[in-house]
């Protein structure tokens, strides 16, 4: 595990595939102590093996299970036929297993003071909305799940079903989706907080829609699979103030490879724009987004971005290093 985030050993008690292509596991301590309670919507990163390029593989997964002092970190991971990032790994993963797990971390929490949570998830998005419906049922919040998946698919449909009753509404076709969703956005009440993950099409989708019905940007809140694949970008240079280092950071490299291979660390763990560790100031110049991590203001502040997978927007950048 990279970077300086706290991390544990845990072992692989318990997998199953709930749907097909959809791999839960289920992971303890192995002195069997309870593990730290987390916020509903968190994520932890799991070390999955080594990537073809010799770097640790480290990937960020919604957390399903019980939240407070849970016996177990339990995920549900769907396999990538393509072969990247680490599906495979966790799909390979058996019972007795030891792998290595950062704690867990908030990227898209619940509002407390919402007055009602509308919740949206897409296929395996439904992994940290399944969290939200757990804490949103233990302590009696007002709430509805609208969840759209392909006939036979579904992970975790019968917990939710259990968990939400006739608060879950699913659909089969983005026709289907759209023609409850649109209503639902238009007649929410006044405080309602929408929270939604599953692939970018959709989120991007009901983002625009939810901003043209109203809705302000602080109660809409979303979280993405990942950042996928990425062009390579224009070749700039990131100059290190601090050091007075100019470090030049080529077409098809990321800025955080480049400064690992001048020597300069930097904490990470996902390398995929999503965990926020690597989160970097930066002094001078216009960052070129495409994490997603920061929230659209902080963005539009443009005080940090994260090497990773950002750059920048010209062809110098100057950060806090």
């Amino acid at each position: 595990m990279r970077g300086d985030a706290p991390a544990r050993a845990l072992v692989v008690d318990a997998v199953d595939t709930p749907v097909d292509g959809v791999r839960h596991v289920r992971f303890t301590d192995p002195g069997g102590t309870p593990l730290p309670s987390f916020t509903p919507g968190s994520h932890v990163v799991v070390s999955c093996g080594v990537a073809d390029n010799g770097r640790p593989r480290n990937n960020s997964y919604s957390l399903t299970g019980p939240e407070f002092e849970p016996e177990a970190y339990e995920i549900s991971v769907r396999l990538d036929p393509s072969g990247r990032g680490g599906s495979q790994w966790i799909h390979g993963l058996a019972v007795g297993d030891v792998v290595e797990i950062s704690r867990p971390r908030s990227a898209f929490a619940p509002v407390l003071t919402a007055r009602h949570h509308l919740l949206v998830a897409g296929g395996i998005g439904v992994t940290p909305i399944l969290s939200h419906v757990r804490a949103a049922a233990a302590w009696g919040r007002s709430f509805e799940v609208h969840y759209v998946f392909r006939p036979g698919d579904g992970p975790h449909l019968d917990e939710l079903r259990a968990l939400c009753g006739d608060r879950l509404h699913c659909y089969h076709t983005p026709d289907e989706f759209w023609d409850a969703l649109g209503p639902a956005l238009l007649d929410s009440p006044l405080g309602t907080h929408l929270y939604a993950c599953g692939p970018g099409v959709l989120i991007d989708d009901l983002v625009a829609r939810a901003g043209a019905a109203g809705w302000p940007g602080a109660r809409i809140h979303h979280e993405h699979f990942g950042v996928g694949d990425l062009d390579a970008g224009e070749p700039f240079t990131l100059r290190l103030r601090r050091s007075g280092i100019d470090v030049p950071v080529p077409a098809g490299v990321s800025a955080l490879d480049a400064l690992e291979q001048q020597g300069v660390p930097v904490p990470n763990l996902c390398r995929q724009g999503v965990c926020g560790e690597c989160r970097t100031a930066v002094v001078g110049g216009t960052p070129l987004h495409r994490d997603l991590y920061l929230t659209d203001q902080e963005k539009e502040r443009g005080g940090h971005f994260m090497p990773c997978v950002s750059r920048a927007d010209g062809n110098r950048i100057e950060v806090d290093l």
